[in-house]
C-alpha cells in the first residue's frame, strides 16, 4: 500500500462544526479534497451553504446544516438526519467555538463564562456523544477531532489578551478529549485534538491586529499560523495515518509552548 493511501478519505463522511468560516471552512475543503463527503454545521446555515457551493464547484460532495450545538435535541435531531442521509458518520469535527473578552476575571460577567463554556466545551460533549454512539452501535472505527487552542494550556499574559472563560473552556475540551479517547479505545474509535496559536481568520484579524506585532516576536518561526497549517493536520488526525493515536493533542503554534 502506498503511504498517501492512508490519507484517503474516500467513501467517509465527515460532520465539521462551525463549518461556515474561518478555520472551519479550510478544514471541511481540506477533507474534501482528500476525498470525504462533509456535512457544515453552524448557527449561521447561510455561510455553510456558501462553503458548500464552492466545494461542490471544485468537484466535492457537501452538505449544509443548521446547528446550535448547546441544544442537545438539535444536535440529535441534525447527527440522525446525517446517518439516515449516508448510513454512517465516520468524522467528527468538534470546531465551534466562541469567545468573550476584554475583561480581567475579577469582572468577567458569571453569564458570559458560561455561555463561552457552552459553546466550546458542552457543546463538544453533546456532539461527541451523539456521533459516538453512533459509531459504536455501527462498529465503525471513526475519527474525533476537538479544536483546542494553546490556550488551554496556560493563563494569558494581561497585557496581551484576558480571555478567561476561552482559556478555561480549551483546557477543559483537552481533558475531555483525553477521556473519551480511554473510554472508546476498544470500540476502534480515537479522540484526538488540535491546539492551535493565533491564526489570524475573518472573525479574528480585528483582534490580532492592534497585537500583531506582539504576538509574533513571541513566535519562534516568527509568523502567526495559516489556515493551511491546520489543513494538513486536521488531514493527519481525520485518516488511517493516525490510526495509532488517541487522547494526544497537536500543538501547532510555531513553537510558543517550547519557550
Amino acid at each position: 500500500m502506498s503511504v498517501m493511501n492512508l490519507f484517503d478519505l474516500k467513501g467517509k463522511v465527515a460532520i465539521i462544526t462551525g463549518g461556515g468560516r474561518g478555520l472551519g471552512e479550510g478544514m471541511a475543503e481540506a477533507l474534501s479534497e482528500a476525498g470525504a463527503t462533509v456535512v457544515l454545521c453552524s448557527r449561521k446555515v447561510e455561510a455553510c451553504e456558501e462553503v458548500k457551493k464552492r466545494i461542490e464547484e471544485k468537484g466535492g460532495k457537501a452538505k449544509a446544516h443548521a446547528l446550535d450545538v448547546t441544544d442537545a435535541e438539535q444536535v440529535e435531531r441534525v447527527v440522525a438526519a446525517v446517518q439516515e442521509d449516508y448510513g454512517h458518520i465516520d468524522i467528527l469535527v468538534n470546531n465551534s467555538g466562541t469567545s468573550w473578552g476584554g475583561y480581567p476575571p475579577e469582572e468577567m460577567a458569571i453569564d458570559k463564562f458560561q455561555k463561552v463554556v457552552n459553546v466550546n466545551l458542552v457543546g463538544a460533549f453533546i456532539m461527541t456523544q451523539a456521533v459516538g454512539k453512533r459509531m459504536i452501535a455501527a462498529g465503525t472505527k471513526g475519527r474525533i477531532v476537538n479544536i483546542a487552542s494553546i490556550a488551554g494550556f496556560r493563563g494569558s499574559k494581561p497585557e496581551v489578551m484576558q480571555a478567561i472563560g476561552y482559556n478555561s473552556s480549551k483546557g477543559g475540551l483537552i481533558t475531555m478529549t483525553k477521556d473519551f479517547a480511554v473510554n472508546w479505545g476498544k470500540y476502534g474509535i480515537t479522540v484526538n485534538g488540535i491546539a492551535p496559536g493565533f491564526i489570524p481568520t475573518k472573525m479574528t484579524k480585528d483582534v490580532i491586529a492592534p497585537i500583531e506585532d506582539k504576538m509574533i516576536a513571541n513566535v519562534p518561526v516568527g509568523r502567526l499560523g495559516q489556515i493551511q497549517d491546520m489543513q494538513g493536520t486536521v488531514l493527519y488526525l481525520a485518516s488511517d495515518a493516525a490510526s495509532f493515536m488517541t487522547g494526544q493533542m497537536l500543538i501547532l503554534d510555531g513553537g510558543v509552548l517550547s519557550q
